[in-house]
């Protein structure tokens, strides 16, 4: 299974995936986490300045993680447009371009958790901004992405709560 979780920063996808990558019933499974620090050292604009290149290459990641038949991922397409989609840099003809594109990945996954930013706490990283305003923008244009993009969704769920509620969660709806 191809399994995508998809929120806004700083709302502990990478934490849940690290969490689960510990535990037995995902032995069999593939794991990948953010790598913004490995990016940003690279040059690759993050956040409010990413640029067209720098999408490519997250888009690029991202379809390169679904050639596994069993992974599990802290960020999906979903994630990847909605950055796009809100870069001040890149023209908007360039943005419906990429959109067209990068969302015909959006059916690969078999599950895709949105995880929302209520009640979680904005933190720093020393990578990701810390604009709470940004940080809402982003999940809004999530929201947006996946309305916009639900019928090439197989499976949605929303989590919320503790990572041990949010795993319980993940674990019910896999039959795992």
């Amino acid at each position: 299974m191809r399994i995508g979780f998809t929120g806004t920063m700083s709302v502990g996808k990478t934490t849940l995936v690290n969490a689960l990558k510990e535990l037995p019933e995902f032995k069999d499974y593939k794991f990948k986490t953010e790598r913004s620090k490995y990016l940003r050292d690279l040059g690759i604009p993050l956040n409010t300045d990413s640029t067209i290149k720098g999408q490519i290459v997250f888009m690029a990641e991202r379809a390169s993680e679904l050639f596994h038949p069993n992974i599990i991922t802290d960020r999906t397409i979903i994630d990847v447009i909605a950055f796009t989609k809100l870069s001040p840099t890149i023209k908007d003809s360039s943005k419906i371009k990429f959109t067209k594109l990068a969302s015909q990945l959006i059916e690969e996954y078999d599950y895709i958790f949105y995880i929302s930013p209520d009640g979680v706490e904005l933190e720093d990283n020393g990578v990701r901004t810390t604009d709470s305003g940004y940080r809402d923008k982003i999940d809004e244009e999530i929201q947006d992405v996946i309305y916009n993009h639900e019928d090439l969704i197989k499976n949605l769920i929303e989590l919320n709560g503790s990572v041990e509620e949010r795993i319980k969660k993940v674990k019910q709806f896999l039959s795992l």
